[in-house]
């Protein structure tokens, strides 16, 4: 599929608004800022925002998480799309729950395999629960599935960034937006690897 890469709003062409998603320690946040730095475009990490601007309800004691006030984060992002004035990137796992569709160009969902993902977890201290739950996130397509849900096919690009540096997945997506590649959902199927590898049951534990 290919996309329209800028929407209208009125009688005004507005600028791009990309999404980069996934699973915690996909890559997303090193992804996005180099993407924002080649597109010259505003920057936005969800996680920054949600503590510099006091968006955050409480704290998940078990899962050693902040809970983001959703409403309110919806509320402060699409002023700062409204008004940012160039492109804008947002960084984040749970961006489909608050960047509303209407301002959407494309999400790109960024897929690692999970026997990989794992180490990264471990390296940046994921353990218990939090570790398990986010593993199967991955397993199970929930990131992709969320977009989907939120912004429909048509918005959505899934990438596999498996065993890839950060500037060639940047480029891939430079690719799709400029049109010289075409964008795919269902590149990735964790599940029916990890099946067949004889790993499931070491990886999906919830």
């Amino acid at each position: 599929m290919h996309f329209a890469f800028h929407i209208w709003i009125g009688n005004c062409m507005a600028n791009r608004v990309i999404l980069v998603v996934g699973t915690p320690c996909v890559g997303k946040t090193s992804v996005a800022r180099l993407l924002a730095s080649r597109l010259s475009a505003l920057y936005v990490n969800l996680t920054e925002l949600a503590v510099n601007e006091n968006l955050v309800s409480g704290v998940d004691e078990e899962r050693g998480s902040a809970v983001v006030d959703e409403v309110r984060m919806q509320r402060k992002i699409s002023g700062i799309i409204e008004n940012a004035g160039k492109d804008v990137v947002v960084d984040g796992h749970y961006a489909a729950s608050v960047v509303p569709k209407r301002f959407v160009t494309c999400a790109f969902v960024l897929r690692r395999d999970p026997v990989e993902l794992r180490g990264f977890m471990e390296k940046a201290g994921f353990s218990g629960r939090k570790l398990w739950e986010n593993l199967a996130a991955e397993i199970l397509d929930v990131c992709l599935f969320e977009a989907v849900k939120a912004y429909g096919i048509a918005k959505v690009c899934e990438l596999n960034v498996t065993g890839k540096s950060v500037e060639c997945v940047v480029r891939e997506i430079l690719d799709v937006i400029d049109g010289r590649v075409k964008c795919r959902i269902g590149v990735v199927d964790w599940l029916g690897k990890l099946e067949s590898e004889g790993l499931l049951d070491d990886y999906l534990r919830i």
